[in-house]
Order: C-alpha cells, then structure tokens, then sequence
C-alpha cells in the first residue's frame, strides 16, 4: 500500500460542539471514551504513519500532543475543504502515488469502506474516486450529478441545489481517493464564488473530468458510516452507535 496516502481534515473548531465549558478541537471531542479522530486513525491504520497527514488548525497542539507520530500540514484559517487539502500540498509535491482523503470527525467510517474505495479507485484506473452513499433522502448533503450512461458529472453542495437536485438521494461522503498529480493540478483552479465563500474540495473531481482525467465513483458507505459530528445531539446519535459495535 505504499502508493497510498491518506489525508484527515482536522482543522475545525467544531463551533457548535463548544459546550459545558469544552474548548477542545472538533476532532478531540469524546465519543464512547475516545477522540472522534482515533476512530478515524484506527480505520485507516492499514496504512503506515508515515502516510496518514493531519490537517490541523483550531487549537492545533491539543491534536498533536495527543498524536505527536503523525506528518501533519497547518491551516491557520478555514477557508473551506479546498483551503484545507491546499495547505498540505507541500507534503504531496512529487508524490505519483494516490491519495484518500476524508473527514476526522466522522467516526463511523469502517476500513472495509476506505479499502473498498481503493480497490475500486486502483482497478478502474481513475483520477479521482468519490465514495457516495445512497440516503432514504438526501438531507443537507452535496448531491451526486451523474451523466445519463450512469458515469459522474458533479457534486452540487445542498445549499447550491435547484428542487430538482435535492431530490437526488445519491449523496458525497466527504471522502475520495485522487490520483494526486491530478489533484495537485486542480487545486490551483478552485473558485469561492459560492453560497459559502469557500474553497470546495467538491469541486476538484469536475475540474479533473474537464481535463480528461477519469473520475469514478464508490457507492459502498452506508449512511451510518458518513455520519459527521458538527452538534452536540450528533455527537451524542455517533457515541451511540459505536457502542453498539
């Protein structure tokens, strides 16, 4: 697995979560007794350490006190998904591997799942994989556009979504696999003309697929798994089913 990396998006302050007196970064919020981002590291851990890259901002030592063995890149402000992967990219130049990218505070995520994003990546012979997950509706999450022969066009964020898009139930996990010279290529090009103002990662597979690049998708996370943290009653649903593990 060598030319693998992977990346964690671990930067939030995680505003919502800043309770009973807690000041502690999204990511080191306690979920059955562990920081969200252990289960994260955990699932990835078919990976060397060397390979797995925190993106940390928010009361950054918190995270690398507690994880000191891991590379890590620093965003000081968030300007989004795409702010964050660009602030790692000296950690990348020259690297003609792949690399996984996903969320810290999403603790549900199973290793069968990012393995089966590689695999899939790996086989096709893609620039970019997506994992996707199939909701009962698709809820405040960036839709899945795909061509009429089933291949990807594009993730609209919910907030950019016309009536017709929100009713779409395939949904974007947060989590892909780039091939990452692609990746590196496209970053340069993102655009913050949006509802957020920010940087998206979500637009980087359109942008690969405008240059030719083969962008495929994973359908195989479940919609427990993509579960992020961002509210007190979210943390709460995550610990819950963790415990039932």
């Amino acid at each position: 697995m060598s030319e693998i990396k992977a990346l964690i998006l671990a930067a939030g302050k995680g505003t919502r979560l800043q309770t009973e007196g807690i000041d502690l970064p999204k990511v080191m919020r306690l979920a059955d007794g562990k920081p969200l981002i252990h289960y994260v590291l955990k699932a990835l851990d078919f990976l060397p350490t060397e390979d797995i890259i925190l993106v940390v901002g928010w009361k950054k030592e918190k995270v690398l006190q507690a994880y000191p063995q891991y590379p890590y890149a620093l965003q000081e402000e968030q300007h989004g998904t795409g702010h964050a992967v660009q602030c790692a990219t000296h950690l990348l130049e020259g690297f003609d591997g792949h690399v996984l990218i996903c969320c810290g505070d999403a603790p549900l995520m199973r290793q069968e799942t990012f393995r089966s994003l590689v695999d899939v990546h790996l086989r096709e012979g893609n620039a970019c994989t997506m994992l996707s997950a199939i909701l009962p509706e698709g809820g405040n999450y960036g839709r899945v556009l795909r061509e009429p022969d089933g291949s990807f066009r594009a993730i609209v964020e919910d907030k950019d979504c016309t009536p017709e898009e929100k009713k779409i139930r395939e949904v974007n996990t947060g989590t892909y696999l780039f091939h990452t010279p692609s990746l590196l290529a496209s970053l340069g090009q993102l655009r913050d003309d949006n509802a957020q103002g920010e940087l998206y990662l979500t637009d980087v597979p359109a942008l690969i697929k405008a240059a030719g690049g083969r962008v495929g998708l994973c359908d195989t996370c479940s919609p427990d798994e993509m579960l992020g943290v961002n509210t007190v009653e979210q943390l709460a649903q995550v610990e819950e089913l963790l415990r039932k593990r």
